[in-house]
């Protein structure tokens, strides 16, 4: 699948979805952006900038939410003009589709939402790459229903992303088998390790997170020879606005970002064996 100038898929050179949850300055997506950006040039890693301008699904209505849309594309438009780089953000009304595509060349279909009709068709109908959250509650083969409804409504430039099922009360956990399940959807898988580690309402009106143990499921994923990997992270997760818990800090995104791609690499150097 192409974008920009760059393949997206299974076999190709890993491809990073990064950036912050969600939008709270202007400055610090930049600031974000520009440690991405170096990490990503200097490893050869496709790069793809994410951050949300709205958070619709915190778990306290005090929660900070966002910028907004209108003011959340401009700061999205800034970054993708200063880095060269495409962008990738969530909708949740089929009404914020159309606007959203003019900026982000990816859309992402949030998890709760990745069965609603309405919104998978209107994404469906821009021009951009659409992105599934596979649901907490679905199971990798029900997957297949998603992509046949977003492919009927015209839209065969699908990725999926894995980021666990639930598992009890307040965890997440994620099934290695589910990776190999997705991609015989024939389509770009994407493992999205930070909302993995999530210990959803684990903090009574927040979600509360495992950041500890980022890197070694990162490269769970990743010896699973997908696409790439979805990654946020802030430069002090103790004070950000949404899912600090399971943010990486940012100043530990180059040396997090090698080891990823040394397996990335090694992985897909010896991935010929099929076994039936």
């Amino acid at each position: 699948m192409k974008l920009r100038n760059f393949t997206i898929g299974n076999s190709e050179n890993m491809t990073l979805m990064g950036g912050m949850n969600v939008l709270e300055s202007r400055d610090l997506a930049l600031q974000v952006a520009e440690s991405f950006k170096q990490a990503t040039d200097d490893l050869k890693i496709n790069y793809i900038f994410k951050a949300s301008f709205d958070k619709a699904n915190r778990s306290s209505m005090n929660s900070f939410r966002g910028p907004g849309m209108e003011e959340g594309l401009k700061i999205l438009q800034e970054v993708s003009n200063e880095f060269d780089v495409p962008v990738i953000t969530d909708i949740h009304e089929p009404s914020q589709a159309e606007p959203v595509s003019e900026v982000c060349e990816v859309i992402q279909i949030p998890a709760f939402l990745a069965r609603q009709t309405d919104l998978v068709q209107s994404a469906a109908k821009t021009k951009s790459i659409i992105q599934f959250k596979k649901p907490q509650f679905l199971s990798a083969p029900e997957m297949s229903n998603i992509v046949e409804k977003c492919s009927a409504a015209g839209n065969p430039n699908i990725t999926l992303c894995e980021r666990g099922n639930s598992f009890g009360y307040n965890n997440l956990v994620v099934d290695t088998l589910n990776f190999q399940i997705l991609k015989k959807l024939l389509k770009p898988v994407v493992f999205d390790v930070t909302h993995s580690l999530q210990l959803p309402g684990g903090l009574g009106s927040a979600t509360g997170g495992r950041r500890e143990y980022v890197l070694s499921l990162a490269k769970a994923g990743i010896s699973q020879s997908i696409a790439g990997l979805f990654l946020e992270a802030h430069p002090d997760p103790e004070q950000a606005k949404c899912d600090g818990p399971c943010a990486l800090p940012l100043g530990m995104l180059k040396d997090f970002l090698t080891q990823v791609k040394d397996l990335d690499d090694f992985v897909k150097e010896q991935d010929n064996l099929d076994i039936k």
